[in-house]
């Protein structure tokens, strides 16, 4: 245990519930002072939602915060920062057409006689730089400085408040090793100096580097709290995802094997900095490879690398032998690639149009706005494929924001098979919806391959990846880290292993 008895910061029975959704149930979560503390879990976990009770972006429904003993209520993101609560988020939220000290004293400029008093400010902002072992021109505008400096210089805004409890939200996402070397530098440092640090990342090699203690949600509800060295990596992935380590085992069914037909993508040290590692992928005709691992490890900033959506920094990329290079996911549907995004709501569908509109939109895109497809015809096409994939309801004239996750899920599909798709790149296509419509989608997928299609199917769901997949790409902290090929003898415990980075 660490020699600290008291915490500086209780957090007990916080729930918070928004319409439709219990985001917290009864969470409970402890900060000592001069530790790192990881807040970990997968997507719907809970971990933002928590911290925005924290910080006073929401208000709780039930429970109590205790801060230095003293009971607190915290309404606003002010409130927070007056008690010593300072968050730095994924996003550097600054201003980079100001200098790095306006920045830094921004809303809490140093006045003398009614003017802003420069040097002062000036000088105050080089201090708090140093402190974080940073000597740079703070009058220079921030917009000249890497994002790695812009960091550091976002947490020292975070001082300038006399934090007491620092909570830095993925801080690492956009640096590359070196500048994770010299935030941790600094992270030791604030340490040592007392400070209360909440670090979240999906990156396990990180969060076992830098932190004492692990606190795990999952569903909105309290997994357990541990401490770092006491928890072997696979436990931590089990707890993450819901699977005891004693109840993981084979598939319930080993997917019908096919041949392979010709290589159709053929990917080498293929990468984007900041968002994935290079890496090798090949997808044959008619063969359905899995990407598996934990939310930030990848999987789908690979696929938005393929897909054109992001563009790849290095590398190459060929499709049927031949060499492409994407700039634009229009360019990756010339090629016959369609991608399926995780966030149908953001990135899916248009909620203000008909099931008809929603499913029509890529194939309009492909001929160009000035080949309109008659409304007749649209009409006859959306049918077709609200029938196929029995979307409900069956109305092509309904407004796609009252159907169910599911049979969104069925319209966004239908939008991508009209156009045929060599590749089509699913992303969490059953995430959110019901049994029924998942075992829907996964015999479409297995029907589409044995027609040709390719499929790269991403989901967090390790059965439905062992089930459905004959090939296994897993990767870790951005990285792919093995490739297997799925046969009967495969588990679920073998993939979370490589997932952890090894069983300790």
């Amino acid at each position: 245990m660490l020699n600290q008895p008291t915490p500086r910061l209780v957090m007990e029975c916080i729930s918070k519930e928004f319409p439709g959704v219990k985001a917290l149930s009864n969470v409970n979560f402890r900060l000592f002072p001069g530790e790192v503390h990881s807040l970990m879990g997968e997507n719907g976990a809970g971990k933002s939602t928590l911290i925005k009770v924290l910080t006073g972006v929401y208000s709780i429904d039930g429970g109590t915060v205790t801060l230095e003993g003293e009971p607190v209520e915290i309404t606003t993101p002010l409130e927070a920062q007056e008690l010593g609560i300072s968050t730095v988020y994924q996003e550097v939220n600054l201003c980079a057409n100001l200098s790095v000290a306006e920045n830094i004293f921004i809303g809490r400029q140093r006045m003398k006689n009614g003017r802003i008093h420069w040097k002062e400010m000036n000088q105050r902002a080089e201090e708090l730089l140093l402190r974080l072992n940073l000597k740079i021109d703070v009058t220079q505008l921030l917009s000249s400085y890497s994002v790695a400096i812009q960091q550091m210089i976002a947490i020292a805004r975070a001082l300038n408040v006399k934090a007491k409890v620092l909570i830095l939200d993925e801080p690492t996402s956009s640096l590359d090793r070196d500048e994770v070397n010299q935030l941790f530098a600094v992270i030791r440092q604030l340490k040592q100096d007392g400070l209360s640090i909440v670090f979240v990342s999906h990156f396990l090699d990180q969060v076992y580097e830098i932190t004492d203690r692990i606190t795990v949600l999952r569903n909105g509800r309290l997994i357990g709290e541990y401490m770092t060295k006491e928890l072997p990596r696979i436990e931590l992935v089990s707890k993450m995802i819901g699977k005891k380590l004693d109840e993981v085992g084979s598939k319930a069914e080993v997917n019908v094997q096919k041949e392979k037909g010709e290589a159709f993508l053929q990917v080498k040290k293929l990468a984007r900095k900041g968002s994935i590692s290079p890496f090798n992928l090949e997808l044959h005709a008619g063969e359905i490879v899995g990407l598996a691992g934990l939310l930030g490890s990848g999987r789908t900033e690979l696929a938005r690398v393929l897909f054109g959506a992001d563009k790849a920094d290095s590398g190459e990329m060929m499709i049927k032998g031949q060499k492409v290079r994407f700039h634009s996911p229009k360019q990756a549907i010339a090629h016959g690639i369609a991608f399926c995004s995780e966030d149908r709501k953001a990135e899916g569908i248009i909620p203000d149009l008909t099931i008809r509109e929603n499913i029509i939109l890529a194939l309009q895109g492909t001929r160009g706005w000035f080949k309109y497809i008659p409304k007749k015809k649209q009409i006859e096409i959306a049918n077709d494929y609200i029938s196929l994939l029995n979307i409900n309801p069956n109305n092509p004239e309904q407004l796609i924001k009252n159907l169910s996750g599911g049979n969104q899920q069925k319209v966004m599909l239908a939008r991508w098979l009209i156009i045929h798709p060599h590749l089509l790149i699913l992303d969490e296509p059953t995430r959110g919806i019901d049994v029924g419509a998942k075992a829907e989608i996964m015999k479409l997928m297995h029907s589409l391959s044995v027609k040709g299609m390719s499929i790269l199917f991403i989901s967090s769901e390790l059965e439905e990846v062992l089930r459905t997949c004959e090939k296994i790409a897993i990767l870790r902290d951005q990285e792919k880290v093995t490739e297997i090929e799925n046969n009967e003898s495969v588990t679920e415990q073998e993939i979370m292993k490589q997932m952890a980075g090894g069983v300790n």
